[in-house]
């Protein structure tokens, strides 16, 4: 039509506004953040909607495309997210584009900001080179940036822009002094924000690199002291269309690179909202239609009404774990967290019901809570351990800004001991040479709390990570509570026995307790300083620090001496039954063929001859029957077969392919595995048993029917 044709001829002449965006991630060994940009895909989708052809946006994630991008053609706004993850490349990125552009615009945003007034003033002083902060919600925000700026008629923005306060926004003035507004309006119907995957925005992150990323509901109803999503400003929930959730997710679908096997669910309460369960069956019809993708689903569940987030999540078959962030068990933690209001004894009555449901559970806690001590730390993972969770991860204590406990004073009020980390893989060298790296504010003690208790709980925080974790050990932790023997006292004991280990599994904690140390520093400046020597940065590279400890040191088990691991578990659990008085004929007799079905399934899982080493074993007993019976009224002891038969232990093709791709999508490197062994759902790295039964040959486990049809 004429009006087409006009507008186009409008769009070719006029002077648009240059806009770019950025969510950054470091690319170096790896990429570090793998979630695809999709928040600043809403702000460009949103800016869009509000203005049309006068605005020109570019999205990026790499920050390697931005510096080349912002050196040939600066924009005159260039708007990047704030993460702890990439706070310092932001502000090396602001540097470039001031040089190229010093009447540009410079727009930061995200969580990762100081709640008290002081401390913003401070971060302002600290970090010189951005011009507004966009602290909640940044589409309005920046919008309203935006808006201002359409408005101005020479190449100057800065010069009008900043001489007043925006809504939604902190503005440092020309003179350096701040302008505040406490509009903290939030879009409260979501589908106003145009979908940047349905609009082709995000196309271009479809690549073999990048996990994508959905989003059906924003704000958090809890108040978590620890957490940057505890404000009283995002407490109310705002939710996308169903309509919008499943034309997302079939997108999502189509274009998602082959190699790519993972969904992140950024909500923060997952299975918990009204509407998630039709979310989950949407996904499951997706992977019935899309030949199983997702495989596997990273999101946080709901911290309460787990009835329901189990019934959301139940019909994803695994592909979505239950979280328990319970993060302590002490009353008076969870009190001082402002966390007494979400139920942990509901959650670990649910523990039967979840085994029912067929879902795997994921446990989290926090080293270093305000009021935490060694004993009461302990005692929580002896509770959930009791609870038979499949998984208890048990994090440092970070103090994020944003945080209500990273404020001055509740970080006095409880003597926190902080010291500073590099984030792993979170380093790059700049083109113009300078080496650059994240850093994270860490809790090594407390009134409460000794440094050495930390260091022991870290210990014992690996232990778990490795001898506690979905499917492996099943059988052997199965039987010790059939032998009523103290579960958690196994990964205690071999934290406390394991100078009696074999010298390569010694070898192995006394590397996670060094690298527990050694990675700790006395400020941001010393390392910032410090990774400016290039040997020391090589070091980095190199592997040798700077690592994610207990991730690497998972990843040099399982790719060097999981057999050894295994048999010092087996050999630790045999002690605590013989010093139970417990341990007789035949109950000996029973052990081994627990301790052949864990040395069976834990063998070998990511050697390159993997698929060629199948070990074989005597069975007298039915395991896989044992192990299906999730009430735990069947004894081991009735499972005992009139004839024994020989299994063999087995990697079926889906495992070894699943592996490979995201090895391959993230290097080989012992980095690279530690970001690939995170996309991988646990019970794929073990192999299956399989029995010759009458001629035939079949998996000899009842709960892995399905999986087999990968082997025939």
């Amino acid at each position: 039509t004429v009006k087409d044709l006009r507008d186009k001829i409008e769009f070719w002449f006029m002077d648009k506004l240059k806009i770019y965006l950025g969510d950054l991630t470091y690319n170096t060994i790896a990429v570090s953040t793998e979630a695809l940009p999709i928040n600043i895909g809403y702000i460009a989708s949103y800016c869009k909607k509000r203005f049309g052809l006068k605005v020109e946006i570019t999205l990026f994630k790499y920050h390697e495309e931005l510096e080349e991008a912002i050196l040939e053609s600066p924009p005159d706004i260039l708007g990047l997210s704030n993460y702890c993850w990439c706070q310092n490349l932001s502000q090396e990125m602001f540097k470039v584009f001031s040089e190229k552009n010093p009447n540009g615009l410079r727009i930061w945003g995200g969580p990762n900001f100081p709640l008290d007034i002081p401390s913003q003033t401070k971060f302002f002083k600290d970090f010189r080179y951005f011009d507004i902060y966009v602290p909640i919600d940044g589409e309005i925000g920046f919008s309203n940036i935006v808006e201002k700026s359409l408005t101005v008629n020479d190449t100057n923005i800065r010069n009008t822009v900043l001489k007043d306060s925006i809504d939604g926004c902190v503005v440092r003035n020309l003179d350096g002094k701040l302008l505040y507004t406490f509009d903290s309006t939030r879009i409260k119907n979501l589908d106003e924000i145009p979908s940047p995957y349905l609009t082709g925005l995000l196309d271009k992150f479809f690549d073999d690199k990048l996990v994508p990323m959905l989003q059906t509901n924003r704000g958090c109803p809890f108040s978590c002291s620890f957490c940057t999503d505890g404000r009283d400003a995002v407490n109310q929930v705002n939710r996308f269309s169903k309509v919008r959730v499943k034309e997302e997710m079939d997108y999502i679908a189509t274009h998602v690179k082959k190699n790519v096997h993972s969904l992140f669910i950024s909500d923060l309460n997952f299975g918990m909202i009204p509407g998630d369960i039709e979310t989950c069956n949407v996904i499951t019809d997706i992977q019935k239609k899309y030949g199983g993708y997702p495989l596997k689903i990273l999101s946080t569940t709901g911290k309460n009404k787990k009835e329901q987030v189990i019934e959301s999540i139940k019909s994803l078959h695994g592909s979505l774990a239950l979280s328990m962030s319970v993060q302590s068990l002490d009353e008076n933690v969870l009190k001082n967290i402002k966390r007494d209001n979400i139920s942990a004894d509901q959650m670990l009555a649910l523990a039967p019901t979840i085994k029912e449901s067929n879902l795997d559970t994921t446990a989290e806690i926090i080293v270093g809570l305000p009021g935490e001590t060694y004993d009461s730390h302990l005692d929580t993972i002896r509770k959930l351990i009791d609870a038979k969770l499949d998984d208890v991860i048990i994090y440092t204590c970070m103090l994020l800004p944003g945080s209500e406990m990273a404020t001055p004073e509740e970080q006095s009020k409880w003597k926190f001991q902080t010291k500073y980390r590099i984030l792993p893989m979170d380093y790059a060298k700049l083109h113009s040479g300078k080496n650059i790296c994240e850093t994270e504010k860490v809790v090594v003690g407390s009134k409460d709390l000794s440094f050495d208790d930390y260091v022991a709980l870290r210990m014992i925080a690996f232990t778990l990570w490795m001898t506690n974790r979905g499917l492996l050990y099943s059988a052997l932790l199965k039987f010790l509570r059939e032998l009523q023997v103290d579960v958690a006292g196994l990964f205690f004991q071999m934290v406390e026995r394991r100078d009696d280990a074999p010298e390569v599994i010694k070898n192995v904690y006394e590397s996670f307790k060094q690298a527990t140390i050694d990675e700790l520093y006395d400020s941001p400046e010393e390392i910032l300083a410090k990774i400016q020597d290039d040997k020391f940065y090589q070091d980095i590279i190199s592997e040798k620090t700077a690592l994610n400890v207990i991730r690497y040191h998972h990843a040099v088990v399982l790719s060097k001496c999981m057999d050894e691991w295994t048999s010092y578990a087996l050999t630790t659990a045999r002690d605590l039954i013989q010093e139970n008085g417990i341990l007789n004929k035949k109950t000996e007799q029973q052990f081994s063929d627990i301790e052949n079905y864990c040395k069976g399934r834990s063998h070998n899982p990511l050697g390159k001859d993997r698929m060629l080493t199948n070990p074989e074993f005597v069975f007298h007993y039915d395991i896989g029957k044992w192990l299906a019976d999730s009430t735990d009224t069947l004894l081991l002891e009735n499972c005992k077969m009139n004839k024994s038969i020989i299994e063999k232990f087995v990697l079926t093709d889906e495992q070894f392919h699943l592996i490979n791709d995201n090895i391959n999508f993230f290097g080989s490197s012992a980095v690279g595995y530690t970001k690939a062994l995170k996309l991988v759902p646990s019970h794929m790295f073990w192999r299956k048993p399989i029995s010759k039964v009458g001629g035939s040959t079949q998996i000899n486990d009842h709960t892995e029917w399905l999986e087999y049809t990968q082997l025939v």
